[in-house]
């Protein structure tokens, strides 16, 4: 783990109205440096927030301060997490934004594979928010999951992302049962296809790691990707993560905005063997 910043910071004299005045409010964003997590990154800054990055790669900017930590790696968000919790005191909010992606047939899937994008979508995530809890309860903080409706519906050949999303709803609404009798609050907020470079960063098998499976493959990932392109900008999921924290009850799963709230209640309602046909139209599958 390697601290990017100065822990031997000026200490500037405070006047009488700035000892009154009350803390100010921090937040810890897992995976920070791009996508969803950064454009939060940079609006909880715009309201006032003292912003901590945990990445691999550091937030390019002067407002985020960054402490670089693997999620796949056990222990290593723990210690990020005690380094700014002990400097920082309490915090108001966790979102955890962290992700991988992998485009592979079930049958012929590596195991270190999907067994590292279990460690960063789930996995972390239950790390980060174990130990940011005692933090969390000091002010009766939030903590907000970036999930997707993949977690909802399957995706051809994304099965183990879907799996990992839906595994990160359920973690949401089991630790806000735990964690609202102290005062803090948990929930996932369920992106759409949302443009960023996640996109180009999904481990996508070639022919020869997904053998007969080769085309639908390449069809489901082309899908996946128009998709995802022609989404929702990053910006606005950053937007429903600040009105989930912000809210005094927030609801424990919540889709990212209105087009997404509504397809996820209609895909609800209907029957299983209906909306698995629309997935396979949507993503040219047989």
């Amino acid at each position: 783990m390697r601290i990017l910043w100065d822990m031997k910071e000026e200490k500037i004299s405070e006047t009488k109205e700035e000892r009154a005045a009350p803390p100010r409010k921090t937040a810890i964003v897992v995976g920070g440096s791009s996508g969803i997590g950064r454009e939060t990154a940079i609006k909880l800054v715009g309201r006032g927030y003292r912003v901590f990055n945990i990445s691999r790669t550091p937030f390019k900017g002067e407002r985020v301060r960054t402490v670089t930590a693997d999620a796949a790696q056990e222990g290593e968000l723990k210690k990020a997490i005690v380094t700014i919790g002990e400097e920082a005191e309490a915090v108001d909010l966790l979102v955890y934004s962290a992700g991988f992606s992998m485009a592979a047939p079930l049958e012929h899937a590596k195991s270190n594979d999907y067994r590292y994008l279990f460690e960063v979508n789930y996995f972390g995530a239950i790390e980060a928010l174990r130990a940011c809890t005692p933090y969390l309860k000091k002010r009766g903080g939030r903590a907000v999951l970036v999930g997707s409706l993949g977690g909802d519906l399957p995706i051809p050949y994304d099965g183990f992302y879907s799996s990992s999303k839906a595994a990160l709803a359920m973690l949401a609404r089991e630790s806000d049962l735990e964690l609202r009798q102290s005062g803090v609050r948990v929930s996932a907020v369920l992106p759409g296809g949302t443009s960023t470079d996640f996109t180009f960063a999904r481990r996508v098998y070639g022919e020869e790691e997904s053998k007969d499976y080769s085309p639908s493959v390449k069809r489901a990932s082309a899908a996946l990707a128009n998709m995802e392109q022609g989404g929702m900008a990053p910006s606005l999921v950053a937007d429903a993560i600040l009105k989930l924290a912000e809210r005094r009850n927030p609801p424990t799963v919540a889709a990212a905005g209105g087009k997404n709230t509504l397809a996820r209640y209609m895909y609800k309602m209907l029957p299983e063997r209906f909306t698995d046909w629309v997935v396979r139209k949507k993503f040219n599958q047989k």
